[in-house]
């Protein structure tokens, strides 16, 4: 078995947001964006032979006001603290915050937009959904996940070829002024704008997570030098985001066909998926670096996708991404089935690992 020779950086600050639950069509179920997430897989990499690199602390600080609005960073740092002040501890099962508002065109169509005074209210300023809840160390596990974005950035500017930051919360889903999706934070957003401080000019996302990332996509819609481009399970066949990753998204301006969305039909296999991959990697050719938003979650087993894609499939992505031959930084999405977690992520690393060295 190929041994993983390549730097993991990691932060224990990681796995200090506790979901406690998700709100899903009315009804509170088990949270699985769970801390175990990334404790399976470090271990996993650790046991493949990677070395771990700790994140620089408040490295991401910098990149998240490029990727972020000032808003949203100080919502997210704040509203918990203010939902402990307004007394919701005191209430049974609003240990975490949790919007019911939402300040939609549906609501306001056009009138003037406010920042209500009751903090329930503002709960759902920024939120877009009811299953992406904040607890106590919501804001710090978010920052830690960011710094270790910017720290694999910063490795692979410096000459190593392929890094992975275990990034959790995940990220995909966080707009330029928004969270939802279990992501609060966008961490690939963050790598890309450390790459591109370091001096990389064009750089090319390459979303493998079963989701379409919308929020990656919402920051650099109108960019013309950072490409974006997604294979994942068809919104229009019922999977979030619902909204947005269709294949007629190509982006505006300057950024006008510097968007490549996928979408796949629920059941497709390694075929269909290693197809995509291919033209996302068509795609991003010519670029001076890559960003991999690495998520496992189109595996046959994960509880979050229809998808069906084998570890063979997951090692083989990683090869066509690394016959690229730029710097790639991974930074990690979902996964959910945490009993074959590991070994997926550690199947993809080895692929982008071994087409590099080879």
């Amino acid at each position: 078995m190929t041994r993983l020779d390549l730097p993991v950086v990691w932060s224990d600050e990681v796995l200090r947001h506790e979901p406690g639950a998700e709100i899903w069509v009315g009804v509170s179920t088990p949270g699985t964006e769970v801390p175990e997430r990334a404790t399976v897989i470090r271990d996993a990499v650790v046991a493949a032979g990677a070395t771990l690199v700790p994140a620089v602390a408040s490295r991401g600080a910098s990149l998240l006001a490029e990727v972020h609005t000032p808003e949203l960073l100080t919502h997210l740092e704040s509203v918990y603290d203010e939902w402990v002040a307004a007394g919701f501890l005191d209430y049974p099962g609003q240990d975490r915050v949790v919007p019911y508002v939402f300040p939609t065109p549906a609501m306001l169509d056009g009138l003037p937009a406010r920042r209500p005074t009751a903090i329930h209210a503002r709960a759902g300023a920024f939120c877009y959904d009811t299953m992406t809840l904040i607890g106590p160390d919501t804001w710090a596990a978010a920052r830690a996940a960011a710094d270790a974005a910017a720290t694999a950035a910063d490795l692979a500017a410096a000459g190593t070829p392929v890094t992975y930051a275990i990034t959790r919360p995940p990220g995909h889903h966080a707009t330029p002024g928004g969270y939802g999706g279990s992501c609060y934070l966008n961490n690939a957003a963050v790598a890309v704008a450390g790459l591109r401080a370091a001096g990389a000019r064009r750089v090319a996302i390459i979303d493998i997570d079963a989701h379409h990332g919308n929020g990656t996509q919402a920051i650099f819609y109108s960019s013309a030098e950072v490409r974006y481009a997604s294979v994942h399970v068809d919104p229009g066949a019922g999977w979030f985001p619902h909204y947005a990753g269709f294949a007629d998204e190509t982006g505006v301006g300057a950024g006008a066909g510097a968007n490549l969305n996928l979408p796949l039909d629920p059941g497709s296999g390694d075929a269909a998926w290693l197809a995509g991959v291919e033209e996302l990697c068509r795609f991003a050719s010519g670029v001076d670096a890559v960003v991999v938003s690495l998520g496992v979650d189109a595996a046959e087993l994960d509880p979050e996708s229809p998808l069906r894609v084998s570890s063979d499939g997951y090692r083989a992505t990683g090869a066509l991404i690394a016959a690229l031959g730029v710097p790639t930084v991974a930074v990690h999405e979902g996964g959910y089935h945490l009993p074959t977690l590991g070994a997926l992520t550690v199947a993809t690393l080895t692929g982008l690992q071994d087409r590099h060295n080879s």
